[in-house]
């Protein structure tokens, strides 16, 4: 008697991802962003094999040379293979992408749960910090940051990182105070069930499906913002390849020789439409009132 239930729940639940999985193959700005992430995890995790130089190779005779057989994007001013330092660049831009968002989501998560589910008081005292972190642009929290620090990776991490949580925060915050006094969640306090266990098992299961498709959409902006200061001298130091770097030492002698430019612009504008094609479709399928309202 108990089977045919839970039988019919899991063919339920199994008929509904196979309609959103037929939903997302037949978006076609979708297909094209996975095609696009998967190229940037591609050419990030396999660099060392797919790069024909050693990015810091230096060959004085070869320094900015075009385009060539020999070297596809050309060369720095130190005669460096350009191809081959945005393929190692990009590696920068998964770590930290990867860590960035990953910490940055999980903290967010935390501490939006608890805002919109714990007392008034400490909600306002959580909304007061949010706020007051959003309020300083990212540019200069990291001049001034970096100004008692020093540039480094582990700071540009830093700096994302912090003001990144408060988005994600917010967002858990909004849905957690939807689902508070929810029918489950009500029945579950009837049933004796610690704040602990109703966040843990009920809550946050709930909220973590739309954060998901805001940290796809918020790869790019992370990737962008480690490019923006290490152009700006902020983020990595050289000689580590970084596709800011890449674009810093484009700028230099953009005049006579653009190519270094556009092989540092072109990975940000891919990895920017990939990951934001992805999550709109992501949203487009796991919304279902926007779904209707298409």
């Amino acid at each position: 008697m108990i089977e045919a239930p839970n039988h019919a729940v899991r063919e339920t639940a199994a008929r509904e991802r196979r309609e959103k999985l037929l939903l997302f193959l037949r978006n076609g700005q979708g297909m094209l962003g996975l095609i696009l992430v998967l190229l940037f995890f591609a050419s990030a995790l396999f660099a060392p094999w797919l790069a024909p130089y050693d990015p810091n190779q230096m060959d004085i005779p070869s320094r900015l040379a075009g385009p060539s057989w020999d070297h596809l994007a050309g060369t720095d001013q130190l005669g460096r293979d350009t191809l081959s330092r945005v393929l190692h660049g990009g590696r920068v831009a998964l770590l930290v992408a990867g860590i960035g968002v990953s910490i940055s989501l999980l903290v967010g998560l935390v501490l939006g749960t608890i805002a919109g589910y714990g007392p008034q008081w400490l909600d306002n005292f959580l909304l007061f910090v949010f706020d007051t972190v959003r309020a300083f642009p990212t540019i200069v929290l990291a001049l001034a940051t970096v100004a008692l620090t020093g540039p480094s990776l582990e700071m540009v991490l830093a700096i994302i990182i912090v003001t990144s949580i408060p988005q994600y925060a917010r967002m858990a915050r909004t849905s957690t105070l939807a689902l508070r006094n929810a029918e489950f969640i009500v029945a579950e306090r009837s049933f004796g069930a610690n704040t602990y266990r109703i966040l843990r098992h009920h809550v946050m299961p709930n909220v973590i499906g739309p954060m998901l498709i805001l940290a796809a959409m918020e790869v790019p902006v992370v990737v962008t913002v480690e490019a923006g200061l290490s152009f700006l001298g902020l983020g990595v130091q050289p000689p580590t390849a970084s596709w800011g770097t890449v674009l810093n030492e484009g700028y230099l002698v953009i005049r006579d020789t653009p190519w270094l430019v556009i092989a540092g612009g072109i990975p940000l504008v891919l990895t920017t439409l990939g990951f934001t094609f992805l999550g709109e479709a992501l949203r487009d399928v796991f919304d279902p009132r926007l779904r209707k309202a298409r």
